[in-house]
């Protein structure tokens, strides 16, 4: 089987999204979370375009959209800091991560790739998905 691997993990990704007004259905991309199984590897990386978000809803709070997003940073890491999911192993934290929500900050669809460096997926998707 090993030479079918070719060095390659399945890895799973969502986009973060912020929808400040959930009921206009706008929203930006503020973030990604990324998940491989084979690495036990589980990171979000966030970047907030203040602009684009307060364009969308002027009365929006910033604070607590990033509060939000730091937030989904910590529940990857783990740990006490976590709150309960901190525990959780790595598929755990990205199953709860990116289950259908109605908040301020929401998940997109997951999807799948394929890669050698899960933690240099993280940053080509949130230069490729947000910035």
């Amino acid at each position: 089987m090993s030479g079918l691997h070719n060095g390659r993990d399945v890895f799973e990704y969502a986009v973060l999204r912020v929808v400040p007004r959930v009921e206009r259905g706008e929203l930006i991309n503020a973030g990604v979370v990324v998940y491989c199984r084979a690495a036990s590897f589980v990171a979000a990386r966030t970047e907030l375009d203040e602009a684009r978000l307060l364009a969308l809803d002027p009365t929006v709070d910033v604070s607590g959209v990033r509060a939000a997003l730091h937030a989904v940073e910590g529940v990857c890491r783990g740990g006490a800091d976590a709150g309960q999911a901190g525990g959780d192993d790595a598929g755990r934290r990205f199953r709860w991560l990116v289950a259908p929500r109605s908040t301020v900050v929401q998940p997109g669809p997951v999807h799948t790739g394929l890669t050698t460096d899960p933690e240099a997926e993280v940053e080509r998707l949130l230069e490729l998905l947000v910035r």
